[in-house]
């Protein structure tokens, strides 16, 4: 039920496509392919101004208003998001629950590292897929694609974003398919253990809790509503478990925005389109992840190790994984040169961001500020569009346009009607921001192998630190707080930041500011990569205390003399040091049990 409510918010999510009209986007006007008129960019100054209609239905020439009946289109959306929310709520916390409860010890970890790395393996192709969307124009099967006059490099671009939801919330009704024919009820595999050989879990709440507790399997309704309340005291009230939900938060906070911006930040540092930047992501940083999180479970399963070790696995990778992280600061571009905003239009002098985007040589072309249609001059300076440029020749349509005697270009001002050319789309970024990108993405992979191989032994840590009947409830809570926590905040605070780094807005035809076009590089590279780096480092002083908490109330051999009068001389002189400690941990342990 759950995956079906979750497939009925993703087709409710692609909705608006169906219910909006077709997009716009601005373009200035340009000669139909059959026209012999050339149009003059900078023809706003002429007493006789040449404008060719376009029958293209697409094409806002920035005249009227634009209609705000998609400002409500947000709600389907959101009521989409709510259903996906409901639907996969019970995955995570039952389906963990259901294989600890069902596996063997030994096999646990193994078998919730694979549901992990399974659970990353989806982005992979939602990404994949993305950037196959991202490729299409949004209007894809409704159009004539050869009427569409931008590139998927274009700002305006706008993919088929919607085709994507479609897909995946078929696959989705698909995989509802198997959960129905799971049994009523699975046979709980023996563990082999005896009253004197607890599991690693019952001796760590023993030493925690000081007291054992034991609840009948079948609680009535009515009797888990009542002990609501004393379950989240117990949870909230259990040290190891609050400092791992509290380092949770800072970490998911980090990671989620650091996901959430990661295909803005590649765009706009390194100049990638997003369907290139989609398809990177898809195929090398999330089968990163995806090993990452399975060879944590493969370490647990081969070592055996315990909590205490999975503690330390946890903080390890993650320590080392945001010490390479900082290499990144050192990895961007420089800002763009755009004349009138980054640079001045000689091309020389940094100038300020308040600075006008008019200069003397467009001053009579009377250009709209509103709007954004980047030109590469010849002299590798992009400026706004071909109107600021100073164009007076276009040649050529949309993709493949053209401009000459472009009097910002390069050319002496004392020589009236010359200039140099300009073609459309901004100038490249050059060799060193191709080199810089390689480097980026290898560290990002070291990065976020790094980062995922502590996941499995997080959520093993998270499983054996509380009682086993609150096992599915205390992943309940984990998942909500994280969310809530998380998953919302952190795109909203960190996405507020990187707009104050905005150096040109789009504006819509009525009022307010649209989207925006250029972002300085330098400040989203401090702001994306510190606040990441801000909040990796309270998780790992946070989950630095989980361990040695855990170190403290884990080992027995640390408080053995207290608690049960066991001398250091009580080790047999036969054997290794490894079965000696098995021993001596198995005798305390089992003394304290009966004690108990």
């Amino acid at each position: 039920m759950g995956c079906l409510i979750m497939a009925a918010g993703t087709f409710l999510i692609a909705m608006p496509h169906f219910f909006m009209g077709r997009y716009t986007y601005e373009r200035p006007p340009v000669p139909s392919a059959n026209s012999s008129i050339n149009v003059s960019p900078c023809a706003r100054d002429s007493r006789n101004p040449t404008v060719i209609p376009t029958e293209n239905p697409h094409v806002n020439l920035g005249t009227g208003c634009d209609k705000d009946f998609g400002n409500s289109m947000w709600i389907y959306v959101l009521l989409g998001n709510l259903l996906r929310g409901i639907g996969e709520a019970p995955i995570q916390p039952l389906g963990i629950s259901y294989i600890d409860d069902y596996a063997s010890e030994d096999n646990t970890a193994f078998y919730i590292g694979c549901v992990q790395t399974s659970a990353v393996i989806g982005p992979i192709f939602g990404f994949l897929l993305g950037s196959l969307c991202a490729k299409l124009f949004v209007d894809i099967g409704s159009v004539n694609l050869d009427s569409v006059t931008i590139t998927p490099a274009d700002a305006q671009w706008v993919g088929a974003w919607w085709l994507g939801y479609l897909i995946a919330g078929g696959i989705i009704v698909l995989a509802t398919i198997p959960f129905w024919f799971l049994p009523k009820e699975q046979p709980r595999v023996e563990t082999g253990k005896t009253p004197s050989t607890p599991s690693e879990q019952s001796r760590f709440i023993l030493e925690e809790q000081k007291e054992a507790t034991t609840e009948q399997d079948g609680v009535h309704l009515l009797n888990m509503a009542k002990d609501f309340l004393p379950s989240v005291k117990d949870l909230f009230g259990n040290p190891v478990y609050f400092l791992y939900l509290c380092g949770s938060v800072f970490q998911y906070n980090s990671l989620i925005g650091m996901v959430t911006y990661k295909p803005k930040y590649i765009e706009q540092q390194y100049g990638q389109t997003s369907s290139k930047t989609n398809f990177l992501i898809g195929l090398i940083n999330i089968p990163a992840v995806a090993l990452g999180i399975f060879s944590g479970g493969v370490i647990m399963k081969r070592f055996r190790i315990n909590i205490l070790g999975a503690a330390k696995l946890l903080l390890g990778p993650s320590l080392l994984g945001y010490l390479v992280l900082l290499s990144l600061f050192a990895m961007g571009c420089k800002n763009s040169s755009v004349a009138g905003l980054t640079v001045s239009y000689q091309g020389s002098a940094q100038i300020s961001y308040q600075e006008n985007e008019v200069s003397e040589c467009n001053v009579g072309c009377k250009c709209p500020q509103t709007h954004w249609d980047p030109v590469c001059g010849e002299n590798g300076l992009t400026y706004y569009s071909a109107c600021f440029a100073g164009c007076r020749v276009s040649n050529g349509t949309g993709k493949r346009a053209e401009f000459y005697n472009c009097s910002c270009v390069g050319a002496p001002m004392s020589q009236p009607g010359g200039g140099g050319s300009a073609v459309a789309g901004p100038c490249a970024r050059g060799t060193d921001c191709s080199n810089m990108f390689l480097y980026f993405v290898v560290t990002s992979v070291m990065t976020s192998f790094a980062l995922s191989l502590g996941g499995t032994p997080g959520y093993m840590l998270l499983l054996r630190c509380i009682k086993p009947e609150l096992k599915s409830f205390a992943l309940g809570i984990y998942t909500l707080v994280i969310r809530v926590l998380a998953g919302i905040p952190a795109p909203m605070y960190l996405g507020a930041l990187i707009d104050t780094v905005c150096l040109r807005w789009s504006s819509r035809s009525c009022a307010g500011r649209g989207a925006c076009r250029f972002y300085n590089t330098d400040a989203f590279r401090y702001i994306y990569l510190g606040m990441t780096l801000a909040l990796g480092t309270v998780f790992i002083f946070m989950t630095a205390a989980v361990v040695l908490m855990v170190q403290k109330r884990f080992h027995p051999t640390e408080n053995k003399a207290e608690d049960d009068g066991c001398a250091s001389s009580a080790l047999p002189q036969n054997g290794n040091l490894a079965s000696n400690l098995h021993l001596l941990q198995t005798t305390h342990w089992a003394q304290k049990e009966t004690r108990l």
